[in-house]
C-alpha cells in the first residue's frame, strides 16, 4: 500500500458521531490490529472509533480533521474526508465495514502521533514475526 494522502472514493462509508469531521488512516487488517493491540497496553495511550472493513481486508482509525495534509506513513493512506461519506449514525453500515472499536467506547478520534508510533512498532513486530518462519 503506498502512502500518500487522498479523496479516494472506496472511503468506507460509515456511522460517526454528528458534528464529527475527521479523516481515515487505512492499514493493512494485520498492522491494524497489532496497533490497536499496542494502543490498548500503552499507559494514557487511547485510540479512537476503528472500522474494519473485510472486503478491503483494511482497518481505518478516525483521526482528527486535517491530519491526512501532513500524514506520512509508509504503509498506509491517510484520506481526507472533512466529513464527506460519513453518516452521523452511531449504528454499523449495512454493508461493508463494521465497527472494531465503535464510537462511544473511544475517543473521539486516535492521536496522529499516538497512531504513527503504534504502527510503526506494529510494522517491525510483524517484520520481526515474519523472519522467524
Amino acid at each position: 500500500m503506498d502512502t500518500s494522502q487522498s479523496n479516494d472514493p472506496r472511503t468506507p462509508s460509515a456511522a460517526v458521531p454528528s458534528g464529527t469531521g475527521c479523516d481515515l488512516v487505512t492499514v493493512p487488517t494485520r498492522q491494524g490490529l497489532e496497533a490497536v493491540d499496542i494502543l490498548r497496553r500503552g499507559a494514557g495511550e487511547t485510540v479512537g472509533p476503528v472500522l474494519h472493513d473485510d472486503g478491503d481486508d483494511t482497518l481505518c482509525f478516525l483521526v482528527p480533521l486535517g491530519t491526512a495534509a501532513a500524514w506520512d506513513v509508509p504503509g498506509s493512506i491517510c484520506t481526507e474526508t472533512d466529513g464527506h461519506r460519513l453518516r452521523p449514525d452511531p449504528g454499523p453500515p449495512v454493508e461493508g465495514p463494521d465497527w472494531l472499536v465503535p464510537p462511544g467506547e473511544a475517543d473521539l478520534a486516535t492521536d496522529p502521533a499516538v497512531l504513527r508510533r503504534a504502527l510503526g512498532e506494529a510494522a517491525r513486530m510483524i517484520e520481526a514475526a515474519d523472519s522467524c518462519r
